[in-house]
């Protein structure tokens, strides 16, 4: 049977300074967590923000479309709908076109909250913005959506 060695305490500092994913997880952990915190007088979370904001177009969307955008499967979206269509802030369609289709609509109520958060958003997010250069913050979001 062989041994896997240990990884040492060099080799841990060098993953903490170099692995993009890790450095994603916690940049991405932190940042939520501001955004909830700004927006938990609403009642949402900052998920259910990015949710709210991806459902605010001029035709319904299909679940499919929502998920792709999202980068989440159709479970993990239906399981991220619930509360937002027990609010009533989400109404859930067949397509008349292909019954198989979901479509995904913002209430009235649900675009009124949305105008309320988007203040709060804004705020937030200008807070962040201030925190890394405006080049800095340009190329960050370059890099992350290539690699989305």
């Amino acid at each position: 049977m062989s041994k896997t060695p240990n990884a040492s305490f060099q080799t841990t500092v060098h993953v903490y300074n170099h692995c993009l994913c890790f450095a994603a997880q916690r940049a991405a952990r932190a940042l939520a967590r501001r955004f909830d915190e700004a927006l938990a007088p609403l009642g949402l979370t900052s998920g259910q923000f990015s949710l709210l904001t991806s459902l605010n177009r001029p035709e319904a969307p299909s679940m499919g479309s929502i998920a792709a955008l999202l980068v989440m499967d159709r479970t993990t979206l239906t399981a991220n709908l619930k509360p937002l269509k027990q609010r009533g802030l989400v109404e859930i369609a067949i397509d008349p076109a292909d019954r198989r289709v979901r479509r995904l609509e913002l209430t009235s109520a649900g675009r009124r909250l949305l105008r309320s958060a988007l203040p709060i958003w804004q705020a937030t997010h200008g807070e962040i913005d201030r925190l890394v250069a405006s080049s800095d913050a340009t190329m960050l979001r370059a890099g992350l959506k290539a690699l989305a």
